[in-house]
């Protein structure tokens, strides 16, 4: 199973999640345990928590695979731009010196 599929799936299940955690609360204010200022207050606040927990995740995610890819010695993408922009640069000079010898 790859990085994306476990992301894939973890992400589908905090979906899952949020969803009965909405069906559960809706359950309560129909029963009349909570009213429906509270239950909108609850889902609010468990939303929040959720996605304040996802941003965390991302963000570890993130980390995770910068240090694998430091550890594999791969590359960036800011390493690729400025070797880009070296070769852009001596192909420039390469260029000119070509003209000034014509």
């Amino acid at each position: 199973m790859t990085p994306f599929d476990i992301l894939r799936n973890a992400l589908l299940a905090g979906f899952g999640v949020q969803e009965k955690v909405r069906e559960f609360i809706d359950d309560l204010v129909k029963k009349g345990e909570l009213s429906e200022s509270q239950g909108a207050k609850l889902v609010k606040e468990w939303s929040e928590k959720a996605e304040k927990n996802t941003d965390e995740i991302g963000k570890s995610l993130g980390d995770i695979v910068r240090k694998t890819l430091e550890k594999m010695n791969m590359p960036t993408r800011d390493d690729i731009q400025k070797l880009d922009e070296k070769v852009n640069s001596l192909a420039l000079k390469l260029s000119n010196m070509e003209e000034t010898k014509k």
